[in-house]
């Protein structure tokens, strides 16, 4: 568990960053370039001296202004993997590793050598330089430098950026699999929502140094009063299972509790917990179920609530489809010329062709 509330004030900006926090799962810190993700990581690293506030990490106090509890970084039990890797350019990968686990003693050891390796990939980079590493490869082994070293704790600060796509596919799935694997908390920063939608459960939104929210990813995405809905890609999250695959049409069926969704993707095997974005521009409504349609996935849903979107034209429509929420862009013609209203019920339509799982 963390649980926090610190401030500080870094020449005009202020951050004010009231948080509490399971002890394990990846929670995104979300928001805009400058609205305060990097210091709020650097606050809870222990890097920003000027901050002020109390921090408890698994029940251990790290910081407390009454009592006067300040640890200094290098007595926080965090692991710290910034944007540059900062590996030490004089060492080759594996001597890179063992830095990281000669920082804790053998009985402190979270993670031990083969799973670290193992759960990043970076067997085949050991003897490696840092030179000779991809963009990729270099935050890989930074981030299993940052485990070997026992952290209570785990700080990722924008490990994508800068990154191309084929760096990116290259490193997704080893964060996907330390967020599954590791039994710490894991503080993820990022300002694109596509990966927050593949890695995080959790989310905390910040906005010109405030915590807007903070809560389950599924509930942050589709709350109404938050700036993620007006968004130009406003989405929400459903987990579904994955069913059979049609190979004449080259669709794959995930189930969730509205019913079947096809998505055009092969390669996921049956029983398969699949995570599916849904984007609220890529759902339509209709008052009746119609069959002579191009769109595959129809659901009926009940609408909840009406919010603003990007732009005065358009509404978003908050639905529940047997308990999923889904979100919705449509005009405010549309909706007037539907005569729509909270508790309308009414069918979601989504193209199989705007989906990704």
């Amino acid at each position: 568990m963390i649980r926090a509330q610190l401030e500080v004030q870094l020449g005009a900006f202020e951050l004010h960053a009231p948080l509490e926090l399971p002890g394990s799962g990846v929670t995104a810190v979300f928001g805009r370039s400058g609205c305060g993700k990097t210091t709020l990581l650097r606050c809870i690293a222990g890097l920003e001296p000027a901050a002020r506030g109390t921090l408890e990490v698994d029940g251990q106090l790290w910081q407390d202004d009454a009592r006067r509890v300040f640890l200094p970084a290098h007595a926080r039990a965090l692991g710290y993997v910034f944007q540059d890797s900062r590996l030490f350019p004089h060492l080759d990968v594996r001597a890179n590793l063992a830095y990281g686990l000669a920082r804790t003693p053998p009985g402190e050891r979270r993670t031990s050598w083969e799973q670290a390796i193992q759960w990043l990939g970076v067997a085949g980079l050991l003897e490696r330089m840092p030179e000779r590493l991809s963009g990729g490869e270099r935050r890989r082994v930074a981030i299993a430098r940052a485990i070997l070293a026992g952290p209570r704790l785990l700080l990722l600060d924008e490990p994508l950026a800068g990154l191309d796509p084929e760096g990116k596919r290259e490193i997704l799935p080893s964060l996907d699999r330390l967020a599954r694997e590791l039994s710490i908390p894991i503080l993820y920063v990022s300002h694109e929502i596509d990966e927050i939608a593949q890695l995080a459960d959790r989310l905390v939104l910040l906005e010109g140094g405030r915590v807007l929210g903070s809560g389950p990813l599924g509930q942050m995405l589709a709350r109404l009063d938050l700036p993620t809905a007006r968004d130009e890609d406003a989405s929400v999250i459903v987990d579904t299972v994955a069913g059979a695959y049609d190979e004449q049409f080259d669709l794959t069926r995930l189930d969730f509790a509205g019913g079947p969704i096809q998505v055009p993707q092969g390669g996921i095997a049956p029983g398969q917990r699949v995570r599916l974005r849904i984007r609220a521009r890529d759902v339509s409504l209709a008052l009746q179920a119609h069959a002579d349609t191009s769109i595959l996935n129809r659901f009926p849903a009940t609408i909840e609530a009406f919010g603003a979107a990007d732009h005065p034209a358009n509404v978003i429509v908050r639905l529940d489809v047997a308990g999923v929420p889904l979100l919705a862009r449509i005009t405010r013609r549309s909706r007037a010329h539907l005569g729509l209203e909270p508790g309308s019920a009414v069918w979601a339509q989504v193209k199989a062709v705007a989906l990704v799982a």
